[in-house]
This record gives structure tokens, C-alpha cells and sequence, in this order.
């Protein structure tokens, strides 16, 4: 089939195929009735020049990134359908030279480059040449577009900054009680050391707990979240939860614990549990009024596993609708009463490294209601 400019359906599946493969390899057919790999399928864009320069490929993708259309681009010189920058605002592909440079060279790695007008793109390049040191045949180019990476750096940079924002008034009691102490232990009382020293303790503890978020979350991004499983009774987890919060001040009648028997052993890392179930509760302490209900009964977890699912409510105002999808993202407050925005984030991260699910209603007292399922995840030596 030869390649075509007469309209938007001209691109040539065939110089997919070859492009894909250039040494030869049998790639199977895909889609109905034996039809190649259609380019306008792929999520980035694809822009193929042959051994003149000349555009031969060019699919929808490529055309949305670069606001050219296709018809536009077919045929023409790769430099002038492509008139891309570097930063410093040189031209591209005078400086690449692929046509015309070292014979050895393979290609391009991913660079921030700009289109008229100073559009951002990612281009990486690759050379189909007909031996190894032999003429470039074939120019395969990848375009992707920066908004997913800059909304990654936004987020970087907001992490950055409600880190620093945390850290610095720990940080500042503990340096000013330290040096009051140190300066002038004499003139204080033993109540007084005993009060500043306590104060101290107390922010160091803000400070670890912080550090342990920013790690959690690096391990949730990057997949190396590790579960030491072992049996855990979640009843007894939700008991001394309650027992800790009692302890600290609350009212042993604000809290109603519903279990409901047999409940499946669930094999799980009791340190992650008590996290999940820690920050639960004091999000329903803290943002939450009236009785605090927790319920552990037996549920059907993902793909018709047994498991134990523990749901949280209160009777506070709960959480608007329209709130309802953030949730469970970086930085989310419920309300103005501190905290990092966080805490839930690390939770549903928590939840689904177990294979578990959980989602936030509005309970039966119009409160919010969190509920997750943790499947039973027995060893495959016990199973």
C-alpha cells in the first residue's frame, strides 16, 4: 500500500510495522480481520520521515500535540513540518544532523524542546539504518505532550513547600526550648524544665511523624511499599485503638463497637493496620462530632476473596459531595483544624498494597464514613 496525502486516513500501518520492527522480526497482526497496529491508536505521538526527510507518518496524536494536521504535515521536509528548538533557541535539526551525522549514532533520548510559539514538547528519536553503520532508511520520532509531567513537578513542588511549612514550627520550638534551657537551666523550676521538656518531646514526635509520611508516600509513588504479613486479629487492633484514644483524654461512651463473628483470618502487616485504623479514627475525633462507630464484620474483598471489612463513621457535618472524588489525594483538609493533607493519601495507599479496597460515604448519622476491606491473603503454604 503506498503512502497517501489525500486526506486524514493516509498513514501507512505497513511503516508502523517496519518502524517497530526494522530488523525484520515477524510482529503479529492485531485487530479484526489480521489489520496492523492503526498509529492513530497509540497514546503518544508517531511522526515517521523515510531515507529523504520526508514525512511519511504522521498520526492523530502527533497532530493534537504539534496543532498541525495531518494533511498539512504528510510529504513535507521533516524540518519544516517539525521546525523544533532547543531552550537556547537553537534549531533542532541542524544540530542533530540524524541524516548526515556519525553513522554509529541510534537515535535521540527524550529532550524539552519547543515549537513555534513556544510550545513544549518530549522528542525522542530513533535510526533505522539498513546495516549498523549504514544510511538512516527510516526516522521514527516520539512526541509527548508536558502537561503530565509538569503536573508531577507541581505536585513535587507543593510537597516541597507544606513539608517545609510543617517542618519549620516544630523545628523552631524545639531549637528555642533547647536554647532557653541550656542558657538559663538554673532560674527555671522543675516544672517549668519539666513542662519546656515535654513541649520538646512533643514536636520531635510532629517532626518523626512527618519524616514517616514523606517516606510512606515515596514508597506508595514508587511501588516499593513492604507488607510484613502476619496474622492480625483486626477487632483487637480497633480495641486498643479506642483503649490509646480513651486514655488521651476522650469519653469512653463516644465510641460504639460493633463486631460481627467469625471473622476470617486476615494475614496482613499489623504495623500498616495500625496506621489505616489510627489515622481513621483521629480524623473522626478531630474533624468529626457525637458517637464515633466502628463495625469489623466478614466481607467479599476483590476477586471473591474472603475478608474483613472495618467501617468509620460519625455524626458530624461529613463531607460535601463535591469533595467526595479528593479525598484520598495529596493535600486534601476536611477542614482548617492542621494537619498535612496527607494522611488519607498514605491510608488508600496503604489499603490497596494489601489487595483491599476503600471508599468514603456518609454514614447513617450524616457524618463521614470510611470503609475499607482487607482481603484474607492467606500464604500460598497455608493455603
Amino acid at each position: 500500500m503506498a503512502v497517501g496525502m489525500s486526506g486524514p486516513q493516509t498513514t501507512d500501518a505497513a511503516v508502523v510495522r517496519a518502524a517497530a520492527d526494522p530488523e525484520g522480526v515477524s510482529v503479529p497482526d492485531i485487530g479484526p480481520g489480521g489489520q496492523c497496529l492503526d498509529p492513530d491508536d497509540l497514546p503518544d505521538g508517531l511522526v515517521v520521515a523515510d531515507g529523504t526527510g520526508r514525512i511519511i507518518c504522521f498520526n492523530a496524536a502527533a497532530a493534537r500535540i504539534t496543532a498541525m494536521p495531518r494533511a498539512a504535515a504528510l510529504g513535507r521536509p521533516l524540518e519544516h513540518a517539525l521546525p523544533l528548538e532547543d531552550l537556547k533557541g537553537r534549531r533542532w535539526w541542524e544540530l542533530t544532523d540524524p541524516y548526515g551525522g556519525l553513522a554509529t549514532r541510534v537515535g535521540q533520548p527524550e529532550r524539552n524542546l519547543l515549537l513555534p510559539g513556544g510550545r513544549e514538547v518530549l522528542v525522542s528519536a530513533r535510526y533505522v539504518r539498513e546495516s549498523p553503520t549504514g544510511p538512516v532508511r527510516r526516522l521514527v520520532i516520539s512526541l509527548r505532550g508536558t502537561e503530565a509531567r509538569r503536573r508531577t513537578e507541581r505536585s513535587h513542588a507543593e510537597l516541597i513547600a507544606t513539608v517545609a511549612h510543617e517542618l519549620r514550627s516544630p523545628l523552631t520550638s524545639v531549637k528555642g526550648f533547647t536554647a532557653t534551657l541550656l542558657a538559663k537551666w538554673e532560674r527555671f523550676t522543675d516544672d517549668q524544665k519539666r513542662l519546656m521538656l515535654e513541649t520538646v518531646y512533643a514536636d520531635a514526635n510532629r517532626v518523626t511523624r512527618l519524616i514517616t509520611e514523606l517516606l510512606d508516600i515515596s514508597r506508595i509513588d514508587s511501588g516499593r511499599l513492604e507488607l510484613r504479613r502476619q496474622p492480625v486479629d483486626l477487632s483487637a487492633a480497633v480495641e486498643r485503638h479506642i483503649q490509646a484514644l480513651t486514655a488521651n483524654g476522650q469519653a469512653p461512651d463516644r465510641f460504639l463497637v460493633r463486631t460481627c463473628q467469625p471473622l476470617p483470618a486476615v494475614w496482613a502487616d499489623p504495623d500498616k493496620v495500625d496506621q489505616v485504623l489510627g489515622n481513621l479514627l483521629e480524623n473522626a475525633v478531630r474533624h468529626g462530632e457525637g458517637t464515633v462507630t466502628i463495625e469489623v464484620a466478614p466481607a467479599p474483598a476483590k476477586s471473591d476473596e474472603k475478608g474483613t471489612a472495618v467501617t468509620v463513621s460519625d455524626e458530624g457535618s461529613g463531607i460535601p459531595e463535591e469533595s467526595m472524588g479528593r479525598v484520598f489525594t495529596r493535600f486534601w483538609r476536611g477542614s482548617k483544624r492542621g494537619g498535612t493533607g496527607l494522611g488519607l493519601y498514605i491510608v488508600k495507599g496503604i489499603v490497596e498494597a494489601h489487595g483491599g479496597t476503600i471508599t468514603v460515604g456518609r454514614g447513617p448519622g450524616g457524618g463521614a464514613e470510611f470503609r475499607f476491606i482487607l482481603p484474607v491473603s492467606t500464604p500460598a503454604y497455608l493455603a
